[in-house]
C-alpha cells in the first residue's frame, strides 16, 4: 500500500499519518443507511466530516491561511455537494448543537453551505498535512474537546481534513464523507459512514 501511495505522488506527512498508530478503535460492522442516520441522531454521537470536493492534493506553494485565493478550494461540484449533504442531514433530523470547522477555506465554506447553524472556527481540526509534528497534540486536543462536549450534552459536527480524520479513526474518508463517532474509554469509535457522492 505504501508503494501505491508513493506512486500516486502523496507526500510524507500523509504516509506518516496512515502508518502511525492513533487513538482509534476499528469501525463497527457495516450499517444500512437508516441505521447510519439513527446512529447520527443518537445522543453522544459526534460527526466528523471531510470537506466537500476540492480537486487536488494539499495546497499551493504560496499557501496562506488568511487568503482563500492562495488555497485549494471547493469547486462548483463541491459546493453543490455541501448543500446536498446539509439537505440530507436536515431531512434525516440530524441537528448538531455545534458546527466546528478547520480554518481552511474549503472546510469553512463546506460548513457554511451545509446550512446547519452558526459556524465556529476550531484550530484543533486544522490540517497538519504539511506539518505532521502537530498530529499527536491536535489529535489529543480533539479527543479532549469531544469529552468536554459530551459533559455538556452537546452534539458536534466537525468539518475537517482527511489527515485529521484518519488520525482520529484510522479511516480514509472520501470528500464530503461523514463518520458517525462516539467516545468510548477515551478512544473514538466509528459507528457508521455516510457518503454523498459529488456529481
Amino acid at each position: 500500500m505504501i508503494k501505491r501511495l508513493l506512486n500516486l505522488g502523496l507526500c510524507l506527512p500523509l504516509l506518516l499519518t496512515l502508518a502511525a498508530p492513533g487513538p482509534w478503535l476499528p469501525p463497527a460492522h457495516a450499517r444500512d443507511e437508516p441505521g447510519a442516520w439513527r446512529a447520527a441522531r443518537a445522543p453522544g454521537a459526534h460527526l466528523l466530516m471531510r470537506h466537500a470536493l476540492a480537486p487536488g492534493v494539499g495546497d499551493p506553494a504560496d499557501f496562506s491561511l488568511a487568503d482563500c485565493a492562495a488555497q485549494r478550494n471547493l469547486n462548483g461540484t463541491g459546493r453543490q455537494q455541501a448543500r446536498r449533504i446539509g439537505e440530507r442531514l436536515r431531512a434525516a433530523g440530524v441537528k448538531p448543537d455545534r458546527v466546528l470547522t478547520s480554518q481552511w477555506c474549503r472546510c469553512r465554506d463546506t460548513a457554511v453551505l451545509l446550512g446547519l447553524g452558526p459556524v465556529e472556527d476550531q484550530p484543533l481540526i486544522n490540517s497538519f498535512f504539511r506539518n505532521a509534528s502537530t498530529r499527536q497534540a491536535q489529535t489529543a486536543g480533539v479527543l479532549d474537546l469531544l469529552r468536554r462536549l459530551d459533559m455538556a450534552g452537546e452534539k458536534a459536527l466537525l468539518v475537517t481534513h482527511q489527515v485529521n480524520i484518519t488520525a482520529l479513526t484510522g479511516i480514509f474518508p472520501a470528500s464530503g464523507e461523514i463518520l458517525v463517532t462516539r467516545l468510548e474509554d477515551g478512544r473514538l469509535r466509528a459507528l457508521a459512514r455516510i457518503k454523498t457522492a459529488a456529481r
